[in-house]
């Protein structure tokens, strides 16, 4: 098996090939919303009891109860605490330049008065609470925590609410840390579409939020687009996808890591780059070939490389843009001398 696709658009046969790469299996999908549809409905009807059964059953989280699943805040500052220096330091740098960002998109009340009179204009008030989702499965980002809670606190949101899975019963302590650092309110340690069907519906113990943000695997998506309504939600991604577009001035072993920060999320993310330059693509070939055996989640990126991945040379950059705009990607990363 190839370790990823190497596509040309000159080629004979492209457009059927690069609409394979993006097709998901349909029946898989449809087996999915099925599954995630019947937890839902279980979780708004049993509330604590399907949640604690769902974690048992999918994370092997044998919890009696929910206090079980809540993690209190003082372990989070505890795994805080116990990182080293620069783990710390990096979290708190990384919050401050968050949080630096997020303030300049704050939106402000304001009004103005007509000439007859009449006040119109925009009322700005922070929501009440709001759940995070936090993967913790295949993969658990800190990174996660930090760019969810962080705008929502610059907001003025009163209460964060983070639920995150926890395989096995092992909890990530940077993503402990990060809940500290970000200032999260509640956490427990429940995942999947069970963990977005508490916060929307709300349980004895997981109180109903007015707002669902975060990433997650395809159940985690698919659980948010049914509770849309019920509660908003920031976008429906996942599973996670990246692509780049490239002039060939960047380091090979840079596009490479980029490439597997996407594909090692999940079996089916989908990692793209576009080039017009046939040796530079050749280049990168090697270096994911040379990077890959190195790699700690190695098994889902050759899975995910091999079967979603690509390089694909384009004729020209206008011809990689309307590729661009054609696979419309959840993460758009521009690797060029002239990005604007």
């Amino acid at each position: 098996m190839s370790v990823i696709h190497r596509l040309d658009t000159r080629a004979p046969g492209f457009d059927a090939a690069l609409a394979a790469l993006l097709d998901r299996d349909a029946a898989q999908d449809q087996a999915m919303e099925t599954a995630v549809r019947q937890i839902l409905e279980d979780v708004r009807a049993r509330g604590d009891a399907a949640v604690l059964e769902y974690t048992r059953r999918f994370d092997q989280v044998a919890a009696h109860d929910m206090a079980g699943l809540e993690i209190p805040l003082a372990d989070c500052h505890a795994a805080l605490q116990a990182l080293p220096e620069a783990q710390r330091a990096a979290l708190q740098a990384a919050a401050e330049r968050i949080q630096r960002y997020h303030e300049h998109q704050v939106a402000h009340t304001w009004t103005y008065t007509e000439a007859d009179g009449t006040v119109l204009g925009q009322q700005v008030t922070a929501l009440d609470r709001v759940g995070l989702y936090v993967p913790g499965g295949k993969a658990a980002y800190p990174s996660s925590v930090l760019m969810n809670a962080i705008p929502a606190k610059v907001a003025g949101v009163a209460e964060l609410i983070m639920v995150t899975p926890t395989p096995g019963g092992a909890r990530n302590p940077l993503v402990l840390a990060a809940a500290a650092v970000g200032g999260v309110d509640r956490v427990f340690a429940v995942g999947g579409a069970q963990a977005v069907g508490a916060l929307a519906y709300g349980t004895a113990t997981i109180p109903a939020v007015d707002k669902i943000t975060g990433p997650g695997n395809a159940y985690v998506a698919e659980a948010k687009r049914r509770v849309f309504g019920t509660v908003g939600i920031d976008m429906i991604a996942g599973p996670s996808e990246i692509l780049i577009v490239a002039d060939g001035s960047t380091p090979p072993e840079w596009l490479a890591m980029d490439l597997f920060s996407q594909a090692e999320h999940d079996e089916l993310a989908q990692a793209i780059l576009l080039c017009p330059d046939g040796a530079y693509l050749d280049a990168v070939h090697a270096a994911i070939e040379r990077l890959l055996p190195e790699q700690p989640r190695l098994a889902i990126l050759r899975q995910s490389l091999a079967g979603r991945g690509a390089l694909i040379q384009v004729r020209d950059l206008a011809q990689a843009c309307e590729l661009v705009n054609r696979i419309a990607p959840e993460h758009l990363e521009l690797s060029v001398a002239d990005p604007q």
